[in-house]
């Protein structure tokens, strides 16, 4: 079982800071979590689910819908 994060940890592992994390608790938005008492943890599998679901894919980043699969167009 992977090792839960408390708030901060987590923060530090989105690249956000442990406010925003709060806030978005509060709002009800952010990335799962739970409760044990009154410590709220994350589990590292949460945190990459909620960041992969947060990727924007560019027009560089996609393949061209002309190119054949030789690469030539």
């Amino acid at each position: 079982m992977p090792q839960s994060l408390r708030t901060r940890e987590a923060a530090t592992y989105l690249g956000v800071s442990a406010g925003t994390l709060e806030v978005w608790r509060c709002k009800g938005r952010g990335p799962r979590y739970s409760k044990l008492g009154k410590v709220v943890v994350y589990d590292p599998a949460d945190l990459d689910a909620f960041r992969d679901a947060r990727k924007v894919f560019t027009v560089d980043a996609m393949p061209s819908r002309f190119e054949t699969k030789g690469g030539a167009r």
